[in-house]
């Protein structure tokens, strides 16, 4: 650590090492100063406490969604299933489907709905690099209003988990029974739960708008890549002064406008 020497370290150079500290550095650094009279210096302990408070809650956070995929699948192979898309009004449904190792961890991992996209982009960088397997199915919306909705959702279910490859211990679904695998199991608020629910609903959500965003200018004026196909007010004004098209789902547009398709 630094400022080891015969030199006592100043207030700042004290409240810049308390900043930047691991929590196995802040524990030495504690011990160290806790008796420093210095304001600074007290001042940068009790704000790194309470960022390494922040920090292993987090950590025990993520452990406890890896413990909890461990004791579904019996300390098997655990694919986890999330969908994105459901109440959208263009564009498909869009099912993930992810195998995670027990090791290495991916921290910060979480439901795709609590994180910024930024931070999703990055974890879906992660966890194409470390999943074990990962699945993505597509219904578009010529499908979805031909079957419904809970066929479309269980069609895109057993394409992705079929897509991994592997012969799971368990098929864990966030949110009730959609009956796609015989070791399928249930988690209500599963991506929030159970990391390779949340590795899923990341994937899905993260591929899902970026294809939105690339539709958007093959469909202009619908404001896609803003809203994702979903019922924004802007992409609600554009249906009805433009009609649907051939990525709108026409069974979920009724209340809007009922008009030919444009494309």
């Amino acid at each position: 650590m630094a400022f080891e020497g015969t030199r006592a370290a100043s207030a700042k150079e004290v409240a810049a090492l308390f900043a930047s500290a691991t929590p196995e550095e802040f524990d030495e650094l504690s011990r160290r100063y806790r008796e420093d009279p210095r304001k600074q210096v007290i001042h940068a302990l009790e704000t790194a406490e309470r960022r390494m408070g922040r920090e292993r809650a987090e950590r025990e956070r993520v452990l406890g969604m890896y413990e909890l995929q461990r004791t579904i699948a019996g300390g098997g192979v655990a694919i986890g299933v999330d969908e994105v898309g459901r109440g959208a009004l263009a564009g498909p449904l869009t099912v993930g489907a992810v195998v995670l190792p027990d090791d290495p961890i991916i921290w910060g991992i979480n439901d795709s709905k609590q994180l910024t996209p930024a931070r999703r982009e990055v974890l879906a960088a992660r966890i194409a690099e470390v999943a074990v397997a990962i699945g993505i199915a597509h219904i578009e919306p010529s499908s979805i209003d031909a079957v419904g909705m809970a066929t479309a959702l269980r069609m895109a279910m057993a394409q992705a988990v079929e897509q991994c490859g592997v012969n799971p211990d368990a098929v864990i679904i966030d949110g009730n029974p959609v009956h796609i695998h015989p070791k399928e199991r249930t988690v209500v608020k599963g991506d929030a739960r159970v990391a390779c629910i949340a590795a899923a609903s990341i994937v899905a959500k993260v591929t899902r708008d970026e294809l939105m965003v690339s539709l958007d200018d093959e469909y202009p004026g619908y404001h896609l890549a803003a809203c994702k196909g979903y019922a924004s007010p802007e992409h609600i004004a554009a249906i009805r002064a433009h009609g649907l098209t051939d990525i709108h789902r026409a069974s979920f547009c009724g209340n809007f406008l009922e008009t030919p398709r444009l494309f």
